[in-house]
């Protein structure tokens, strides 16, 4: 069965202010990708993950009388246009989310790929060739698409990579353009196994966390609803955390006194290597001891008062995960 992991402690009664609805985007990112081979197992992966920071360390162990060298990448998550919120930890045009990676504790001097889609085509060469950026979360870019021809925005715009937007900021009305297509981006190596012994790869990076103003666990009319139904079941909100965010909800307290923080991982990954990992631990850590946490596993264990621990042996992972922490709003 799946159990949520919460700790519902030292919680009073909060002033809520007015809801607002700006919720950001969970960008997902995770384990090391390559291409599928039988000689390389992973022994161990031992995976930290908190809202300002994700850190892994494996263990792989080549199992043949030979060196195998096979190509490793981190598929970073896709980066959507600028209409959209997202929590982007960096400002950084191609290292997102500040990924750093080491194997036997040397630096690894990674290449990144990047490329920019509508849809399913790729538009990567026409806006390079016209000398835009591909991260479509920037203002750099926004500026860049400012400096092109009448003629160049409305070819960008008749292919649909771009959408008008007019307003007027005190200084009359002013028309920008603004990028629609999503940004792809892969970090990729080629790594060495040497024979018959192990190696350790660690890399570490900031998740892109989402989030929102309010939270609709704990209110019966959100909950009741698709999307909140949908919620509930992704993060395996339980009923004892859904009791611990009603009990601060005294008389006159509208809204949940609580605000989201959302990470998500991409777990599956780990079920590319030969075999499955021979022993994995998960730690998370929810950041305060006033928050809630929950998140779908098994055998969930607290090991203090903001980290939970979840160890498994053998295992092949089906899921990918995705966490949910609630944060008291501060009074006002």
């Amino acid at each position: 069965m799946k159990s949520s992991a919460l700790l519902a402690l030292g919680l009073a009664a909060l002033a809520l202010p007015a809801r607002a609805n700006d919720t950001t985007a969970v960008m997902a990112a995770g384990g090391l990708v390559f291409t599928r081979t039988k000689a390389v197992s992973m022994v161990s992966e031992d995976l930290f993950i908190s809202a300002s920071e994700v850190r892994v360390k494996y263990r792989f162990l080549n199992r043949t009388a030979k060196e195998v060298t096979v190509q490793v990448a981190f598929p970073m998550p896709d980066v959507e246009s600028s209409e959209s919120p997202q929590g982007i930890p960096t400002e950084d045009p191609t290292n997102i989310m500040g990924f750093a990676t080491m194997t036997d504790g040397r630096p690894v001097a990674a290449q990144v790929e990047q490329k920019a889609f509508l849809g399913k085509v790729d538009h990567t060469a026409r806006l390079l060739a016209l000398g835009l950026p591909l991260a479509p979360h920037l203002q750099t870019t926004e500026r860049a698409l400012d400096r092109l021809t009448p003629a160049q925005k409305a070819d960008l715009l008749k292919r649909g990579l771009v959408s008008e937007q007019s307003w007027d900021a005190g200084k009359g009305v002013e028309t920008h353009y603004l990028p629609t297509w999503t940004l792809k981006s892969a970090y990729h190596w080629q790594q060495t196994f040497p024979a018959g012994r192990e190696i350790t790869v660690d890399h570490r990076y900031s998740p892109g966390t989402g989030g929102s103003a309010g939270t609709q666990i704990g209110d019966a009319s959100l909950m009741s609803t698709k999307w909140g139904r949908a919620d509930v079941a992704r993060y395996c909100v339980d009923s004892k955390l859904i009791a611990a965010v009603r009990k601060t909800m005294g008389p006159g307290v509208e809204y949940p006194p609580f605000y989201e923080q959302r990470v998500g991982y991409i777990l599956k990954t780990g079920a590319n290597w030969a075999g499955p990992i021979g022993d994995f631990r998960l730690t998370v850590d929810k950041g305060a001891p006033e928050n809630l946490v929950s998140f779908c596993a098994e055998g969930v264990q607290k090991v203090s008062p903001t980290r939970f621990e979840v160890r498994k042996s053998q295992f092949v992972p089906r899921q990918d995960l995705d966490i949910l922490i609630l944060l008291p709003i501060p009074k006002s």
